[in-house]
């Protein structure tokens, strides 16, 4: 039996997905969480797969099967078109849903802090494991990155700067680099000694490869001391969200404007105040008309947002929707 006037929204991420079951009143019918979405390695159907028992569990817990009106997936992975394209096709020959809209997760942030009424224009930033910016403008303009990694010539996010933490550390201990605390406190965390039994530990994998990401925090934390390496690593940190939102603004023609630049993932929703501060100082000099905007609500949010734009749903429903998840 079909659902008429409702809608399934999809946000996947590398370490987790969220469905949600969404009604054109805004209602939200159901959810369900799963593992990361990771087509490049898995294959588009693989990994298409993992949303397949959250589509049935949403569905199933609101006594039906599908399919509903509309599918709207914001999809980490989905940084080019024509993986856009392979995905959106995989999707709707699951027979889920009667249209199917993908985009990148990061429009998924972007539509979760613009406005519900009125002109949806602005910029997303998102540093979370990673790092991506996404814009729409006027007339249907948008701006996107490929977000590729240092292939593509970004710099940043968690995983990268746990990374340069560690960079920075090893130097130091061996005399390659300038003195910091990094050196100390990053393998004692792991109750270990010097760096070098921190890499070898990580290099022979007798410490899970996933617990990097725990240096992140040991990062902002040694920066908060005053150490300069660190305080170093987080400046440039700055200085690469507010040149992506910088940039994106101005092929918008947006660089003057009073628009929403939305700050969201892991590092940027964690409020370090040394991040926040230059961020906020570095995007009111290159963008001075730019209002950001810290979300912190699940990025579903944004995916089932899109939902109701889709619908043309009365503000009510936004208005309940939103209730739902902030």
């Amino acid at each position: 039996m079909g659902l008429t006037g409702r809608a399934l929204a999809v946000d996947a991420g590398n370490s987790k997905t969220d469905v949600a079951l969404v009604a054109a009143d805004g209602e939200v019918l159901g959810t369900a969480r799963g593992g990361g979405f990771r087509p490049p390695v898995a294959g588009v159907g693989p990994a298409v797969d993992v949303l397949a028992p959250l589509v049935r569990s949403v569905l199933a817990g609101a006594g039906h099967t599908g399919p509903v009106d509309r599918l709207s997936a914001f999809l980490a992975n989905a940084d080019l078109p024509v993986e856009e394209a392979a995905l959106t096709a995989e999707i709707a020959g699951r027979g889920w849903a009667r249209t199917v809209h993908v985009r990148n997760d990061t429009f998924a942030l972007l539509r979760a802090g613009l406005p519900d009424d009125g002109e949806r224009v602005g910029v997303a930033v998102v540093c979370g494991a990673g790092i991506n910016c996404a814009g729409t403008g006027r007339a249907g303009a948008t701006a996107r990155f490929p977000a590729l990694g240092r292939l593509s010539g970004d710099w940043g996010g968690g995983a990268f700067l746990a990374d340069e933490a560690l960079w920075c550390a090893a130097r130091a201990e061996d005399g390659r680099g300038a003195p910091t605390g990094l050196a100390t406190a990053l393998p004692a965390h792991f109750g270990l000694t010097t760096v070098a039994e921190l890499t070898e530990a990580l290099h022979l994998r007798s410490l899970p490869g996933h617990r990097r990401h725990e240096l992140t925090p040991l990062l902002f934390a040694v920066a908060d001391s005053g150490d300069a390496v660190a305080r170093a690593l987080v400046a440039r940190q700055a200085e690469e969200i507010a040149l992506l939102a910088g940039v994106a603004l101005d092929r918008l023609g947006l660089l003057g404007a009073p628009v929403p630049v939305v700050l969201g993932g892991g590092v940027l929703a964690a409020r370090h105040p040394l991040l926040d501060d230059q961020v906020t100082r570095l995007l009111a000099e290159r963008a001075p008309g730019a209002r950001p905007l810290v979300v912190t609500a699940p990025p579903v949010l944004g995916a089932a947002l899109d939902t109701l734009d889709r619908a043309g749903a009365e503000p009510g429903a936004y208005r309940r929707l939103r209730r739902a998840w902030e």
